[in-house]
């Protein structure tokens, strides 16, 4: 009966533990300004593996036509992503779960958005949790590191779309 009431106390002090500790997802909104109309911007660099080009990533569809549904491999398999929603001019994506690693719920969204005729802005927002890190510093360093990474793309981005 000890050996028991000493499990269900284990099992529910695990419980408790995992319970406090709660998600805490982060947005992280990044945008640049590209003197193209969007459709031109759009169909240099919204191609689901055109991240090869602007991220500097070894990208292949491993399943679908690049379309809704569609699953890129990134890093020779090391980073898969499943596109998630689509519209003419922006895609969303997610990263699946990892068996043995922590789930952070990843998510990209990439849109050129018309402002003129004759302009647009290229827009990335990255949602995922940063509970797993240590402290305020790490989520803080996490948050930047992906920014950088990203307004870099974002730089690269303009740079092929504003191309002649």
């Amino acid at each position: 009966m000890r050996r028991i009431l000493k499990s269900v106390l284990v099992i529910a002090a695990f419980a408790s533990t995992l319970a406090s500790v709660a998600q805490e997802y982060v947005t992280i909104d990044m945008e640049i300004d590209i003197n193209k109309p969007a459709a031109e911007v759009w169909e240099k660099v919204g191609d689901y593996c055109a991240i090869s080009e602007w991220l500097g990533l070894r990208c292949e569809i491993t399943s679908g036509d690049g379309g809704m549904g569609s699953v890129r491999s990134l890093l020779d398999g090391r980073i898969i992503e499943i596109m998630v929603a689509q519209t003419e001019l922006s895609y969303g994506y997610t990263q699946p779960v990892v068996e043995g690693e922590f789930y952070n719920l990843y998510h990209g969204f990439m849109e050129a958005r018309p402002v003129t005729d004759g302009t647009s802005k290229m827009l990335y927002t990255l949602t995922y949790d940063v509970s797993n890190l240590a402290d305020q510093a790490a989520k803080d360093a996490d948050i930047e590191r992906r920014r950088g990474m990203f307004t870099n793309a974002l730089g690269a981005m303009k740079a092929l779309a504003e191309a002649d």
